[in-house]
C-alpha cells in the first residue's frame, strides 16, 4: 500500500523526534512548511510548554510574500531573538520531517544571525 507526502513526513519527523528532545536550558526549535506559510516554535518537551514561537501569519512579517526564502530566514532571525530575550542559548534544531533545504534551512540560518547555537 503507497503512503500518501503527508503520511510519509509524518513518518520520518517521527524517526527525527525519537532522537531528540528539547530541555529547558536546549529547547527543541520545531519547525512546519506549508505551501503558504512557515511557523517556527522553541519547545522545552520536559516541561511541555512552548518558550518562544514566530510564523509568517503573524502582522510583522505578513506584509510581503510569506513563502519564500527571505521570509523563513526573517521568521527564524524572530524566533532567535525572542528566544534570547528568555535567556536561551542553545537549541536543537528539528525538522519535521522535511529535508534540510530551502525555507527550513534558511530558519536555521536566521537563528543563528540571531546568535543562536544551533
Amino acid at each position: 500500500m503507497a503512503l500518501t507526502k503527508h503520511e510519509q513526513r509524518r513518518r520520518r519527523h517521527r524517526r527525527v523526534r525519537k532522537k531528540i528532545t528539547g530541555t529547558a536550558e536546549r529547547p527543541r526549535l520545531a519547525v512546519f512548511r506549508s505551501n503558504k506559510h512557515i511557523y517556527v516554535q522553541a519547545i522545552d518537551d520536559v516541561a511541555a510548554r512552548t518558550v518562544a514561537s514566530a510564523s509568517t501569519t503573524e502582522a510583522s512579517l505578513r506584509g510581503g510574500p510569506t513563502s519564500t526564502v527571505d521570509a523563513a530566514k526573517q521568521v527564524g532571525r524572530l524566533v532567535g531573538e525572542r528566544l534570547k530575550e528568555a535567556g536561551v542559548t542553545t537549541a536543537v534544531f528539528d525538522r519535521g520531517g522535511f529535508r534540510y533545504h530551502g525555507r527550513v534551512a534558511a530558519v536555521a540560518d536566521g537563528a543563528r544571525e540571531a546568535g543562536l547555537e544551533l
